[in-house]
């Protein structure tokens, strides 16, 4: 049985499918209508968890296609007070989305018990030791030097692999990590692509970037032979307008939703999601069909 704690949630086999809410405070999100306005979040939180999320992810460095970086105090400045003020309005478990140690200890510290790190523990040094000295628990994507740099599903094994060696070496229980295989055009991906990130493939309509996340979410299972559960987000990304032509996030949901259900048929364990009670659906009916089987 492949499952783990992410802070009281157990997900993994023999649990449905858990679905993750983004509550995003950063300017620069490639979907601007997830950006959270000061005095909107709490009543963000409380949909989600009213829609079934059993997880709200907090974060206020955008890591897409045009986002820009900030320094570390901004970052704090963003993500602690919004952590304590939902820790103290609600028992909802909070995740929070950062590569910096030092913003994941003020997290905890204000009230969350996971922390999304989508360097896979390889930005921060310090990154494992703090979660290890916390006791929280720790989604890790798919990370080489950068975050998502790596594309194919032999490669992005060997760099989740390599977290897992992480979280060993610092003594982070493998209980509490959960893997997330880096679907997105990221921007190290595309610069490790190049030019041929943009060209199509065969007589398909869509690049050769959007193809490899497709084969991810075909490979599910693959990244489930690591023996920790899968988190999948694919919530509006790019892929999801290359296939279907739709430039504007904002009309991405439905195909968003085929792409959930994709991901839970072929092994995904949890959903990181803008949408938590349309992908919840979607989820459900995934799951029913792949325990027909």
């Amino acid at each position: 049985m492949i499952t783990a704690n992410l802070g009281k949630v157990k997900v993994g086999d023999g649990r449905p499918v858990s679905v993750i809410g983004v509550i995003n405070l950063s300017p620069d999100s490639f979907y601007s209508r997830s950006i959270m306005k000061p005095g909107n979040f709490l009543k963000a939180v409380r949909g989600m968890g009213e829609a079934g999320a059993a997880i709200v992810d907090v974060g206020a460095l955008a890591t897409g296609p045009h986002a820009k970086p900030i320094p570390v105090k901004l970052e704090l400045r963003r993500v602690a007070p919004v952590i304590k003020a939902i820790a103290r309005k609600s028992d909802i478990t909070i995740s929070v989305d950062t590569q910096r140690a030092e913003v994941a200890e003020a997290a905890v510290e204000a009230g969350a018990s996971v922390v999304n790190d989508v360097s896979g523990l390889k930005a921060d040094r310090r990154m494992a030791e703090v979660i290890a000295d916390c006791g929280c628990s720790a989604i890790l994507m798919a990370s080489d030097k950068a975050p998502g740099d790596v594309y194919e599903v032999c490669e992005i094994r060997r760099a989740l692999a390599e977290s897992l060696e992480i979280c060993k070496k610092h003594g982070v229980p493998l209980k509490r990590v959960v893997l997330d295989p880096a679907v997105g055009y990221w921007p190290a991906r595309l610069e490790r692509i190049g030019k041929k990130s943009k060209e199509p493939i065969g007589d398909k309509p869509y690049s050769r970037a959007a193809f490899f996340d497709l084969q991810i979410l075909a490979k599910i299972s693959e990244f489930r032979k690591l023996g920790r559960p899968v988190c999948v987000g694919v919530s509006r990304k790019s892929f999801v307008g290359a296939v279907l032509g739709l430039k504007d996030p904002a009309q991405r949901l439905m195909g968003s939703l085929a792409a959930s259900a994709v991901a839970v048929y072929n092994g995904a364990d949890v959903l990181r999601t803008h949408d938590p009670a349309e992908t919840m659906q979607a989820a459900r009916i995934a799951e029913a069909i792949r325990s027909s089987r």
